[in-house]
């Protein structure tokens, strides 16, 4: 009842009502794009050609663009060249110091940062959509037939089927940067989150009666796939709880008086959250992962095919280096979003302190102190998540390990931790911490929209239990 008694709230705000509204327009609109396809492209051919290649790097780039990557739609690109420009831009501000006054400079500052992502989202665009270009002129199906008819790619002395493709798929990626930024200012959420959580959840009622036909037809085990039901759940509700999970540090204010008002005097707490990154150690790392392999496939030598082969899921360098990525980019991103100097300054500004703690210095090195600790539990359990449907689905090939100890481990090892227990997910690690994120998010902006209102919202117990907290 409490569900439905917050819907009906969210319907009767005429404000929230729009937004909500206004939000699943765009959406639609951008599911729409993501089926009008790219013009020149045999679609049979490519259809072929995407079957053979499923997994992968083309897995990991299709999952961003909601599967329009394998239809190569006007939306082919996705939302990957916007999230690589916001890393490049995020990496520059660290090192180059007029972006690093920038985004100190409040609301203007990040109004300019954000029109520099824009335009280094069109210029990766531009390359990524001329690559895209001359790789599909060089493919065929596996039956033969090339991608590009050749009529199409003797247009315009082999320059028409390029250029046509250049400005589509920018055009399209173009678009869909714009329907983010509306999401987020006239609608509810983050938007290019929205979109990225749209992409990976519109197949999911498919791979429902997809399991359920197997199920009725014998190819799976029922009580199997219960099993895997109620594993699934408890992931999800670990993912939330580390979401939610906070190091609160107590925080005291002096009392001021000032004329015949006396202020401060407060106890409360300084949160931290444990997952101060939130799902983008993920997303860095997946996407400094697709690079080599990228590359790999569109070099055709014995070693770069030999990089691209180590690079796989199940391989133990792929564990590896996905590992140290999501656990550096998580240390990287928590320093980026919080700084403890600018925290301790602004808690001496105000009077306040920590118990036991002298302010200025003392009380920053002991926030980062903390921030420490608490960010590698977080990063390690994001590493844990990510990489947990994988190892389940493939295992680790350690027969690939180098000197004759892959040789050796391989005959001691159990065979489901070498070759996996043969579990599907639907949701990979990636797709799972970014659904739940992102749905979390969501509903707690729509909270706090009702809880302005003097409504009540979808986490009442859990908002009352965390206020007494």
């Amino acid at each position: 009842m409490n569900f439905v008694e917050t819907v009906r709230n969210i319907w009767a705000i005429e404000d929230l009502r729009k937004r909500v509204l206004y939000t699943f327009g765009l959406l639609a609109v951008y599911r729409l794009g993501a089926h009008i396809p790219t013009p020149g492209v045999d679609p049979v051919a490519l259809q072929e050609f995407f079957k053979a290649l499923q997994g992968g790097v083309f897995g990991f780039l299709d999952l961003f663009s909601g599967g329009a990557l394998r239809r190569l739609s006007v939306f082919a690109l996705g939302i990957m060249p916007y999230i690589s420009a916001s890393i490049i831009l995020q990496l520059l501000t660290v090192v180059w110091p007029y972006l690093e006054k920038l985004s100190k400079e409040g609301e203007m500052g990040r109004r300019k940062i954000n029109q520099y992502t824009r335009y280094g989202t069109i210029a990766l665009s531009i390359v990524q959509s001329l690559g895209v270009a001359f790789w599909l002129k060089s493919q065929v199906s596996p039956g033969g037939a090339p991608l590009v008819p050749p009529q199409v790619q003797d247009t315009l002395w082999g320059l028409g089927f390029p250029i046509m493709t250049v400005l589509t798929l920018t055009t399209g990626t173009a678009f869909i940067m714009w329907l983010g930024e509306q999401i987020s200012e006239r609608g509810i959420g983050n938007g290019i989150s929205l979109i990225i959580f749209a992409g990976i959840v519109v197949n999911l009622p498919h791979a429902a009666f997809g399991l359920i036909d197997d199920i009725r037809t014998g190819q799976r085990n029922l009580f199997a796939m219960l099993g895997l039901v109620v594993f699934m759940i408890a992931v999800v509700a670990f993912v939330v709880f580390m979401e939610r999970a906070q190091r609160r540090i107590p925080v005291q204010y002096a009392k001021r008086v000032v004329g015949r008002k006396v202020y401060g005097g407060a106890n409360t707490y300084l949160p931290l959250r444990v997952n101060t990154a939130g799902v983008i150690p993920v997303i860095f790392a997946s996407s400094i992962l697709v690079i080599p392999q990228t590359i790999a496939s569109m070099i055709k030598t014995p070693w770069a095919a030999a990089i691209g082969g180590q690079m796989k899921v199940g391989e133990p360098l792929y564990y590896l280096l996905q590992f140290i990525g999501i656990i550096f980019f998580g240390y990287f991103y928590t320093s980026i979003v919080f700084n403890p100097v600018d925290t301790a300054d602004n808690m001496r500004k105000y009077g306040g302190f920590i118990p036991g703690i002298r302010p200025g210095k003392k009380t920053s090195d002991y926030i980062d102190r903390v921030l420490t600790r608490i960010t590698f539990v977080g990063s390690i359990y994001l590493a844990a998540v990510c990489l947990l449907p994988e190892f389940l689905i493939t295992g680790v090939h350690v027969a690939q390990l180098p000197f004759g100890i892959g040789a050796t481990l391989d005959r001691f090892l159990p065979v489901w931790f070498t070759e996996g227990m043969g579990f599907n997910f639907y949701f990979g690690g990636t797709s799972l911490l970014i659904v739940v994120g992102v749905a979390m998010d969501t509903i707690q902006q729509i909270e706090s929209q009702l809880v302005m209102r003097h409504y009540d919202g979808f986490m009442k117990r859990g908002r009352i239990r965390g206020r007494r907290g």
